[in-house]
């Protein structure tokens, strides 16, 4: 299965691209009100990740980065979340 099919997976890709990113991580954390030691700690919440796609989403110009660099289309962030929301 690809990272586009497994959205816990693409949401921890989501998580390391925003670490790259000049700036995107530290608005993560500012938004989210996560702590960085907690990163590893919620990697498996669900939630937590669903909230890593929906700042994505939030940033057109950062998704469609994203999105390049993994070589996947928009809408699978979308289709992600939507997973990750419990929903199919």
């Amino acid at each position: 299965m690809g990272t586009a099919a497994d959205p816990e997976l693409l949401a921890l890709r989501a998580l390391a691209f925003l670490a790259e990113e000049s700036g995107a991580l530290a608005n993560f954390l500012a938004q989210s009100g996560a702590a960085p030691a907690e990163l590893r700690a919620r990697a498996d919440d669900p939630h937590f990740l669903g909230g890593v796609l929906d700042f994505l989403l939030a940033d057109d110009a950062l998704a469609q980065r994203f999105c390049a660099a993994e070589r996947i289309e928009p809408q699978a962030l979308h289709l992600a979340r939507h997973r990750l929301s419990g929903t199919q």
